[in-house]
């Protein structure tokens, strides 16, 4: 049997995480493998609930300690009823957000980066992916890309101001050069098959 493997892809709104994600899936099942495409918030219907109440209502629905909580809970659900179930029939898992988007996004202000991988300890026992992807653009080009795609229809986190996602992007970076083994920063501009090329080649020592 393949072994499982658990792959994210992460970056900022507009960096084409969605469209990636598809295309990989596509190349892989080309090379014969057995792939699950998923998301988070969400992946299972414990965790699509959650998402529902995360990403609707205004702006201070939640506050960033409760915030947090949901995501891990959705995250705790989504690992246990979908991602650990496929890994053990020795499927790839590619997921369209995981921990670090928590670690980027929520983790800032009145949570740290340690305190989210806390709840993540607690929630998840420390489950990481074997790769993480993190798709890159510049602030400019990815904001242009994120109101293309969106419209006036943003969810109540994409909505928020450019010094936010601008400190989501420098997390996201950090990650990258400190954990430069699971954490790889991926150049997302140029064509789609470019961009699924690199992450074909980032995956390279992964692959049957």
């Amino acid at each position: 049997m393949t072994t499982g493997r658990f792959i994210s892809l992460e970056g900022g709104e507009g960096a084409g995480k969605s469209t990636q994600l598809r295309a990989l899936a596509r190349t892989l099942r080309e090379r014969g493998l057995d792939v699950l495409e998923t998301r988070e918030p969400g992946g299972s219907d414990g965790a699509e609930a959650i998402r529902t109440l995360l990403l609707t209502g205004g702006a201070d629905r939640w506050s960033p300690r409760a915030e947090a909580l949901l995501f891990a809970a959705a995250r705790a659900d989504h690992i246990e009823k979908t991602i650990r179930p496929a890994l053990a029939r020795g499927a790839w898992v590619l997921s369209d957000r995981f921990l670090d988007s928590s670690r980027a996004y929520q983790g800032q202000g009145e949570l740290s980066d340690s305190d989210i991988v806390a709840l993540h300890r607690i929630g998840s026992a420390d489950f990481l992916p074997d790769r993480t992807l993190v798709l890159t653009l510049p602030d400019a080009v990815a904001a242009d890309r994120a109101r293309a795609r969106d419209g006036d229809h943003v969810d109540r986190i994409g909505g928020r101001d450019s010094r936010f996602h601008h400190a989501v992007a420098d997390a996201f970076a950090r990650f990258a050069a400190q954990e430069s083994e699971r954490v790889r920063a991926i150049d997302a501009s140029g064509t789609t098959e470019a961009v699924t090329q690199r992450l074909v080649d980032a995956l390279a020592d992964l692959l049957p």
